[in-house]
């Protein structure tokens, strides 16, 4: 018999002196906002070739409906919000809307990419003639011939967390870290927070990876990888994957691998990345960072922008005018942190549901709770070996992990997860009507056990029922989804706001390409100039290594 599941003592005596406040409603709420991608295609499971829709508003200044790499890569950011449900409802209306505005094209609800006619076939993103717009489309370009633009066809959702003040508050005061400044003190929490989710991140690539075939025209002509086997005459998958999107055939960049960020600490993390935006790589420079007067790249260096890094999880904190991403956060701290590994589930119309967020909150909360000792590098290592192999082959029954230098099963190191989950989703829960946390762990256990439960082995179940075709299976899907959501009624308030921002976000396009004084060169010029100069007040007095 296996050995009964144990808890760690420490995880449930915080979860005990925490509660009374929880139930006090002293500690308030986790807040998250989400940001979901998805590609427009035509009639017949094309990616698009028509330029974003005039009635959606402007791709540069919309808050809430944008693009990500290409112009048929639509993107809705939510506001942040206390309730999920509240979040899903607003990211329904950006669907709603968007459908009243798309004719004969559908929002592929797949993270890998439908049918593909080459690399040109994927088009780049215009924001217009600003300085801004102009260095967003350049970096875009960049990505282009580093990497290729059906790779950036790739699509997911981004799932954006904060705790609120009084819970750091109460935190801070019950680990006797009050000498500490506020900021500093959530800096350092949120680093050990990432560090734990990095060990574990695994979980979330099995329980929610939804992408285990690919559309043939993804790969290149001629060029199958091993792992890959033919389901159809369109369609190639690997039997045990879990979400290719996050392979080495997705978002991978074998340059940035030797950065080894393992998130240790806040300086650590902005040193290194203003290191690769600011040293040059050999293959990045024979490629030209401009041909005559037309930009190919921002730059030859490690990367263009720190917007360039790829990782499942990002500190953030939002930048203000004239400020890069790090910049804000040696100035103010972390504010709040992006997972950035999850699939869209094609399943879901919304690409992901209650169920899901309130399993990911738990997740993230156990994950602060927990100790997180620093990373070394050689740790660092055996986290991706983890990572990968959960990728190409999650549900095969022979997979081994290693944990902590022994060896384990899936089901056997998710069951304990799930056993400590319970402790801190008896505190999520103790500010709400019924048992949520509670419940979402309750229904996701059973893919631990059952891996046919997975997104990822239905979809492939859906294709081996069909034709094999994974395009027309979600294409399929997204018609039905589709029509769902074009007759699903929005917020008066929220199609009157989103119809107002169309006209204002158009405006504010024109207002920023009227206000441009300087060049593009001296615009990019400043930039950089401004991107190397840190920001850092004072070293964190926590950073220290255990």
């Amino acid at each position: 018999m296996p050995e009964p599941l144990t808890v760690p003592s420490s995880l449930t005596a915080t979860v005990d002196r925490l509660l009374p406040s929880a139930r006090l409603g002293r500690l308030g709420r986790l807040r998250r906002g989400l940001e979901k991608e998805g590609l427009r295609v035509d009639a017949n499971g094309h990616i698009a070739q028509t330029p974003h829709p005039y009635a959606l508003g402007s791709k540069l200044t919309h808050p809430h409906i944008t693009t990500d790499y290409s112009e048929a890569l639509l993107e809705y950011i939510t506001p942040v919000f206390s309730e999920p449900r509240e979040a899903l409802c607003f990211l329904s209306d950006l669907h709603t809307f968007s459908y009243h505005h798309l004719e004969n094209e559908w929002i592929w609800p797949g993270s890998m990419p439908s049918r593909l006619s080459g690399n040109d076939s994927v088009p780049i993103a215009d924001y217009g003639s600003s300085n801004v717009g102009t260095m967003k489309y350049v970096y875009r370009k960049g990505l282009d011939v580093r990497y290729g633009r059906i790779m950036q066809a790739i699509a997911g959702v981004h799932y954006n967390v904060s705790l609120p003040d009084n819970m750091w508050q109460a935190l801070r005061e019950l680990e006797e870290a009050t000498n500490v400044s506020f900021n500093d003190y959530r800096s350092t929490r949120y680093f050990s927070m990432i560090r734990h989710f990095r060990r574990h991140s695994w979980l979330l690539l099995y329980l929610f990876g939804a992408s285990p075939a690919v559309d043939k025209s993804f790969l290149p002509e001629g060029q199958v990888p091993e792992k890959l086997k033919p389901l159809s005459d369109d369609t190639y998958y690997a039997p045990y994957a879990t979400t290719l999107r996050m392979s080495d055939l997705g978002y991978q960049n074998k340059v940035q691998s030797q950065l080894k960020i393992c998130f240790n600490s806040l300086s650590n993390y902005v040193n290194t990345l203003r290191h690769a935006i600011s040293s040059p790589w050999p293959d990045y420079q024979k490629l030209g960072v401009k041909t005559g007067d037309e930009w190919q790249q921002l730059n030859a260096n490690i990367l263009q922008i720190e917007n360039e890094y790829y990782s499942d999880i990002r500190p953030k904190r939002v930048a203000k005018h004239n400020e890069t991403p790090s910049q804000a956060l040696e100035a103010r701290g972390v504010e709040y942190i992006e997972i950035r590994c999850l699939d869209l589930n094609p399943f879901a119309p919304l690409g992901i549901d209650e169920t899901q967020m309130r399993f990911v909150d738990t997740f993230l909360m156990w994950c602060l709770l927990s100790d997180s000792p620093w990373i070394s590098d050689e740790e660092c290592d055996r986290l991706d070996d983890n990572r990968r192999l959960v990728v190409e082959r999650g549900r095969d029954p022979a997979l081994t992990l290693i944990n902590d230098g022994e060896t384990t099963t899936v089901r056997q190191w998710g069951e304990q997860m799930f056993a400590e989950m319970a402790e801190v989703a008896r505190l999520l829960d103790a500010v709400e009507d019924g048992t949520p946390h509670a419940a979402a762990l309750e229904a996701l256990a059973p893919r631990l056990k059952d891996p046919s439960l997975t997104p990822s082995a239905q979809l492939l179940a859906q294709l081996q029922a069909g034709n094999g075709s994974l395009s027309d299976t979600l294409l399929s899907l997204a018609q039905a989804q589709g029509v769902e959501l074009k007759t699903t009624p929005m917020q008066r308030s929220r199609e009157a706001l989103l119809a107002q921002l169309v006209d204002t976000s158009h405006q504010q396009q024109h207002d920023i390409e009227a206000d441009d004084q300087v060049s593009f060169d001296e615009f990019l010029y400043d930039y950089f100039a401004q991107a190397r100069e840190s920001r850092m007040l004072s070293p964190l007095p926590m950073e220290n290594k255990p």
